[in-house]
């Protein structure tokens, strides 16, 4: 099963927490801090693969997760960073931030790779806070925070050459005589639902063509499954417009035309700055696959002529006899040529996640009070680290605890909330009383 879309969970590692120990060696009778820092938590990498073609195995798999890193030891001993997670993913991917809708990464090239969650510090062993006043501190660090965030796996196609029309117009015929690829061909509309790649090879030279599903009417909006089968032309330098010129189908080769182009512009306007050959098929239903008869087949001169007078090239073609098909190709590839040899600018309509905002919590160091109805609460982010870094037994620990709370000015927000001597402040798993005095807990 060809799988283009996925939803995922990915966490980084913890940082691992600095270590609180000191030194017993016999003839040593008051050894000093030696307490060793924590490993960095393992950062969530991605990586694009070449040999990968589908996103399956993100359906069975949803959540993906760094080793956190070991935390530190005695004698001065580091903990072991934690290893990195990394995900492969197929080329084309492009990996999206949910909860913003940002693009962090588009994953063209095979190797590329770059890291989406960064793993947490490891935290600084007690060793680290030895002072000439404070010879034997009996605290240490806690290790950073692992990140969290869901991501959207999109992959869209990498082609050359793409090949748009109505369904049933011949476009896996086509690609099926110009390539090596067998696509599924029948005469029912949709008979293409997952797009189809070939190599053409050509003047000892080759190029991808991707035969994109039948769009309709109303597909920029998502009709039959426009979406999905409009996001992977995006990516082709070159477009085969194949028309059924015959009308075989009952409708009119200039609406067809029209409405095609429409859903293109429609989806994405870039899609319209890309070079476009018009193929005009199914000529030989019209008696005109003699370069003599096409001068006088009504139907296509009055096809030719208005699709040109739009500014496109028209190329008569019969797919199922193979009429014109060389001449495609060759066009194509001439046009693919003079794409690569002087790339557009491309119109992104897309935004990028920025990493350099993401890495900046502005409100880290911030102190956060709330009440929710019987208890005062305090949170945040840097507040929680050092809450999980402090050693209760420890009295100099402590004391640095509640000057930090008391530093960050949440008292004076929690006495225009209405607090009052008695009540029961919550500091994540820990409860005290409040009293409007300096360092007087009841813990």
């Amino acid at each position: 099963m060809f799988v283009d879309r996925a939803k995922i969970t990915i966490k980084s590692g913890k940082g691992g927490n600095g270590a609180v120990t000191f030194r017993r060696e016999p003839f040593v009778p008051e050894g000093g801090p030696d307490g060793g820092d924590g490993g960095k938590g393992g950062d969530v990498v991605f990586t694009a693969d070449e040999n990968l073609r589908t996103l399956m195995d993100f359906r069975y798999k949803r959540k993906y997760e760094a080793e956190s890193g070991q935390n530190g030891m005695k004698k001065k001993r580091f903990g072991k960073n934690g290893e990195d997670l990394v995900i492969k993913v197929p080329v084309g991917t492009m990996v999206i931030d949910e909860a913003s809708g940002k693009i962090m990464a588009d994953m063209t090239e095979h190797g590329q790779s770059f890291v989406a969650a960064k793993g947490g510090r490891g935290g600084r062993g007690n060793a680290r806070f030895a002072t000439p006043t404070r010879q034997a501190p009996n605290f240490a660090e806690a290790g950073g925070f692992a990140k969290e965030r869901q991501v959207i796996l999109e992959m869209k196609l990498i082609a050359d050459v793409g090949l748009v029309g109505f369904p049933n117009v011949g476009k896996s015929s086509l690609l099926s005589v110009a390539t090596s690829a067998r696509p599924k061909i029948a005469n029912y509309h949709f008979t293409t639902i997952d797009p189809n790649l070939g190599v053409v090879s050509i003047y000892d030279n080759s190029f991808v063509m991707a035969d994109i599903a039948g769009i309709i009417e109303g597909a920029h909006e998502g009709a039959g499954l426009g979406h999905y089968f409009l996001k992977h032309i995006e990516r082709t330098k070159v477009l085969i417009h194949i028309v059924d010129v015959s009308g075989s189908e009952g409708r009119d080769p200039k609406e067809d035309f029209d409405k095609i182009n429409s859903e293109l512009e429609q989806y994405s306007r870039k899609l319209m700055k890309k070079p476009q050959i018009v193929a005009a098929n199914k000529i030989d239903i019209l008696g005109c696959t003699d370069p003599e008869d096409l001068e006088i087949c009504d139907e296509y001169i009055e096809f030719k002529e208005y699709a040109e007078s739009k500014g496109y090239k028209v190329m008569p073609m019969s797919a199922a006899s193979g009429f014109g098909v060389k001449e495609v190709i060759e066009e194509a590839y001439r046009q693919l040529l003079e794409v690569e040899a002087n790339p557009p600018e491309e119109y992104n309509e897309l935004e990028y996640f920025d990493f350099a905002i993401d890495d900046v919590d502005e409100d880290y160091r911030k102190v956060f009070a709330e009440y929710d109805g019987e208890n005062y609460i305090i949170t945040g982010r840097q507040l929680e680290k050092i809450f999980n870094s402090t050693n209760f037994n420890d009295a100099g620990s402590r004391r640095y605890l509640f000057k930090y709370i008391e530093n960050s000015g949440v008292y004076d927000e929690l006495r225009e909330m209405g607090i009052e001597e008695g009540d029961t402040i919550k500091l994540f798993d820990m409860e005290f009383e409040y009293y409007d005095e300096e360092y007087d807990y009841d813990i």
